[in-house]
């Protein structure tokens, strides 16, 4: 149990310091994640950016992930669930294309250009709060694969162990602190576990470590 993201982010830090990483980016997915990558940012001594992506919502449940779409378009689909609910690609593509947009915006609020850094040839570790389908995490770790970074990992405090499992398949290294077999959610491993406003987001981002 956490007792907030700052408290996950500490030990995360505390965890990567000790397998002495060496990180040049490390990339919060907004906006629940910042206060996490921040203290991991500040213990590698790495710059902190953002990368974003959208859930895409099933039709008549949004909670319920089809998938998730980056900033850049890069997109992950769970097509076992796709075709169990019969899902058509015209909703599909309708659902993608609005996601892609929401995420360009989401993007635009965090930094003057909706464009990923320059990760050409760094080392990149992204990180977020918990995966529990890994569904945005994954279109995120494929949106920086194709900026041409040498190395691209995920950190996060807790995750599903079927998540983290699949997200060993998108990643050179997973790093996740807990991955309890009784995962439900991710705040469930969380004492405090409030929405993150983008005014406080943006203070992590922008704070000096």
């Amino acid at each position: 149990m956490f007792d907030d993201r700052t408290h996950a982010g500490e030990r995360l830090a505390a965890a990567l310091e000790s397998r002495d990483l060496e990180v040049d980016v490390v990339l919060g997915i907004p906006r629940g994640a910042l206060p996490v990558a921040r203290p991991v940012a500040d213990a590698l001594e790495a710059d902190l950016d953002v990368v974003v992506a959208r859930k895409m919502g099933a039709p008549q449940n949004p909670e319920v992930a089809l998938g998730a779409v980056a900033s850049d378009g890069s997109v992950w689909y769970n097509d076992d669930l796709i075709d169990r609910l019969n899902v058509s690609e015209e909703y599909l593509e309708r659902v993608r294309a609005e996601e892609a947009r929401n995420a360009r915006e989401k993007a635009d609020r965090y930094r003057e250009t909706e464009e990923i850094p320059d990760l050409q040839g760094k080392r990149v570790l992204v990180v977020d709060d918990g995966v529990a389908t890994g569904a945005t995490a994954t279109a995120c770790l494929r949106q920086v694969r194709e900026t041409g970074a040498e190395w691209v990992a995920l950190a996060v405090p807790v995750g599903s162990p079927r998540a983290v499992d699949d997200l060993e398949q998108e990643a050179d290294d997973v790093i996740a602190l807990e991955t309890p077999a009784d995962f439900r959610a991710v705040g469930q491993f969380y004492r405090t576990f409030g929405q993150v406003s983008d005014a406080e987001a943006l203070e992590y981002l922008t704070r000096e470590s």
